[in-house]
């Protein structure tokens, strides 16, 4: 880390400052990364009750369509490597632009392309195994992956910027804030949507993240301001050895912490995220809730964690046992989905489960994310971070479409069976505790400091 870095970082005002500013911006990408995801009974729903008629697949090409750039074109890769290179101000302001020009196009072709106009493409590959899909779908699924581009790109650089500011001091809590405030986009956009959809029109929540966007964009120039300010003022280069190379990436690829890291990210990610893209619905058909309110039950997730994900985080500061927690998150994770694989439809039970599925959606990021810059060197972190979230991505993309595929052959009229996609979420679960049981033995020796305190004492 430069000197730079090392000064600013002494004033607590400034630091919490950034915290604020970039926290704010990526809670802005969270609003629209999860704006469509309790649209779908209504997405679902004839035209003449006012849906657009899409089908459970179709929904399930839009839902994982956020990383089709990232993962096809690689984008993610050619993001963390703009990162280390030009720096967070590029690369933040790149990301909030690439985040509103998607949602644009979103927001187009739900609110005036015609939903009965047909295209026959084929996306066997991507698990689509419809002879059609509506164009309205392709148009919105290129729209979520351009802002996919740009949301994946400004976590990256937020993490950066966040590790840039904190490190040796209060960094878990750093990142947990930064994670509560993003939840508390994601609960916003799970328990608002839904009643603005109905009131006023499936656009109307498009519209509202695109305004979003356009604020954390503006909000983040306020922090190229002065993290350029500051560079100015200490006129301070870095060192060689602090600038970025590619040959640095052999040594993060040969690491095995950080593909145990990596993998663990994916499986947790891949069971929680898109198992939220169909809660709404699940809650439904399966617990019989109303539907303008049904987002609400998956919303206590989200408000859950903005928290207990700060509490974890500051806790991890302080104790350390970051590799411990990771263990009991992708276990309680696991038996949440389990229960709701089984036969029991009581909505009293869904909240209960919801609010423990909170918990453990707080535990594993409070002390993940921090995890990975005891594992990865300052500046190979952005490349580090993409690959992780190149990997994540992968899971985001694939699974939505595969679940949307078995809940459409295991619907009868109006009645959806759940089941077998929940034992596929299960499986997910399952392999990801034997990830993070892993990654407590190889940190035994090799010594990274994950049960490490993060807080120096000196």
């Amino acid at each position: 880390m430069t000197k730079v870095a090392q000064k600013i970082n002494d004033s607590a005002t400034m630091r919490w400052t950034v915290l604020g500013i970039v926290a704010i911006t990526m809670m802005m990408g969270y609003i629209v990364a999860k704006q469509m995801s309790p649209l779908q009974y209504f997405l679902e729903l004839p035209s003449n009750e006012g849906g657009l008629g899409w089908t459970s697949s179709e929904f399930g090409v839009l839902a994982g369509s956020r990383g089709f750039f990232n993962v096809f074109l690689l984008m993610l890769f050619v993001g963390g490597i703009i990162l280390d290179k030009t720096g967070v101000r590029f690369a933040g302001v790149l990301s909030c632009v690439l985040m509103l020009g998607g949602t644009a196009v979103d927001y187009y072709a739900i609110a005036f392309m015609d939903p009965s106009h047909m295209v026959s493409i084929n996306l066997q590959w991507l698990g689509y195994n419809d002879p059609a899909i509506k164009l309205q779908v392709i148009v919105a699924a290129l729209g979520f992956a351009t802002f996919g581009v740009g949301y994946e790109l400004c976590g990256i650089t937020v993490s950066k910027v966040i590790v840039k500011w904190f490190t040796g001091k209060e960094m878990a809590l750093a990142m947990g804030i930064q994670v509560a405030l993003a939840r508390l986009g994601t609960a916003l956009a799970l328990a608002g949507a839904p009643p603005l959809a109905e009131k006023f029109s499936l656009s109307t929540p498009i519209l509202i993240g695109l305004f979003s966007v356009g604020v954390g964009l503006i909000i983040y120039l306020l922090y190229c301001s002065i993290d350029r300010k500051a560079d100015n003022e200490i006129k301070e280069e870095s060192s060689e050895d602090d600038k970025f190379h590619f040959s640095d990436m052999k040594a993060t690829i040969k690491n095995p912490g950080f593909w145990l890291i990596t993998f663990l990210c994916l499986l947790y990610y891949s069971a929680l995220y898109p198992f939220l893209d169909f809660a709404t619905k699940l809650m439904i058909s399966k617990y019989g809730v109303d539907p303008s309110i049904a987002g609400a039950i998956p919303a206590i997730l989200p408000f859950t964690s903005i928290l207990l994900t700060p509490l974890f985080g500051g806790m991890y500061d302080k104790m350390g046992k970051g590799a411990s927690i990771m263990i009991i998150g992708t276990i309680m994770l696991t038996l949440v989905l389990v229960v709701f694989a089984l036969p029991f439809n009581s909505s009293a039970l869904a909240i209960c489960l919801m609010l423990i599925l909170g918990i453990a959606f707080s535990l594993l990021p409070s002390v993940l994310w921090p995890a990975v810059p005891k594992i990865v060197p300052m500046k190979q972190l952005g490349t580090a971070y993409s690959i992780i979230y190149y990997i994540q991505n992968i899971g985001l993309m694939i699974i939505p479409i595969v679940i949307g595929g078995v809940l459409q052959r295991n619907t009868i009229g109006a009645t959806v069976d759940y089941t077998q996609a929940m034992w596929i979420f299960t499986g997910i679960g399952i392999a990801a505790i034997i990830v993070s049981v892993m990654l407590l033995i190889i940190d035994r020796r090799k010594h990274y400091g994950l049960q490490d305190a993060n807080i120096n004492s000196n």
